[in-house]
């Protein structure tokens, strides 16, 4: 028999996400059957005290204390069944066990940054293990964001100049959507970031390997998977079209116009200052909205994601 939940919700995948939707179905199927109950008693009062004729007037109605009471006590104990379940759902929400993996996660407009023990930082990609509590960590480098995973059934905003977390143990391997679901400007639909659950073998086989360099790329090649992985795309076209930012397409060598009315000549030295500190050559027409990506991305990066630049003509 299927639950209400599956026609409403996406597939369940970590430890607690049946407990959430245990509720969800049970606060929709009591509203149900009070709606249907309530509904029938409308009609059925207004049918028989209806009016039937001008000289009928309406009798003299008191009070019923044992309707009354009924009719309080009864909402009375639903809210407290809702209200005990749900805050013994959202102690196990916020209790992480101690023995869970820690990621720190952080928000910037418009990309997440997944920051793993081992110093190893991927962007808009967040890789878990299965069957083993993972506690994220969140902060904002600029304005509220908010980390949602619908299959594990949990949300958490991520803050400016504070430190928020949440905890999920995923129940098996796949992959999933990260969403944003707290607005944060002009691009906030595109700040999507894929989750991919291993088993624990094959997470701390990709752990041990993320941040391997791939010394067979070209610098261009490594350049252009950066360029995807980073979330650059997000703001920045490859076809001309204006974004959030100004296009890729025959970026290097032309002239650029700055928002302090100079003009400068895009070159190394400029790319990589708009990399490390994107606000203080900012271009004319465009908000001052790109986040730095230093620590994010070391020299060899850098400079590869420069050689890509120089070959969109």
């Amino acid at each position: 028999m299927n639950r209400l939940s599956d026609f409403m919700l996406p597939d369940a995948r970590s430890t607690f996400a049946g407990d959430v939707d245990a509720l969800f179905n049970f606060i929709n199927v009591v509203s149900l059957i009070l709606l249907i109950g309530i509904t029938i008693a409308i009609i059925y009062f207004a049918y028989k005290y209806r009016r039937k004729s001008e000289d009928e007037t309406t009798p003299l109605i008191t009070h019923n204390s044992k309707l009354e009471i009924t009719w309080s006590v009864i909402p009375l104990i639903l809210v407290i069944i809702v209200f005990g379940w749900g805050y013994n759902g959202y102690l196990n929400l916020t209790t992480a066990p101690d023995d869970a993996y820690e990621i720190r996660v952080v928000g910037k407009s418009w990309l997440w940054e997944f920051h793993y023990d081992t110093g190893f930082v991927s962007v808009n990609e967040l890789h878990v293990p299965a069957n083993q509590p993972v506690k994220l960590i969140l902060s904002s480098d600029d304005v509220i964001h908010s980390l949602f995973i619908p299959e594990f059934r949990v949300k958490m905003d991520a803050l400016p100049n504070r430190y928020t977390s949440l905890w999920f143990e995923a129940t098996e391997p796949g992959e999933m959507t990260i969403y944003c679901t707290e607005y944060c400007g002009s691009a906030h639909s595109n700040m999507l970031a894929d989750l991919y659950v291993h088993s624990q073998e094959d997470f701390q086989t990709w752990l041990e390997t993320a941040d391997a360099v791939d010394e067979t790329l070209s610098p261009a090649e490594l350049g252009q998977q950066l360029v995807q992985r980073q979330g650059c795309l997000a703001c920045h076209s490859l076809d001309g079209s204006t974004l959030q930012g100004p296009s890729f397409e025959g970026i290097f060598g032309r002239d650029r116009e700055l928002q302090d009315g100079s003009v400068v000549t895009i070159d190394e030295n400029y790319l990589r200052q708009s990399i490390i500190e994107p606000n203080t050559q900012v271009a004319a027409g465009f908000p001052a909205i790109m986040p730095s990506y230093a620590g994010s991305l070391d020299d060899r990066q850098i400079d590869a994601i420069i050689e890509y630049l120089k070959t969109l003509d």
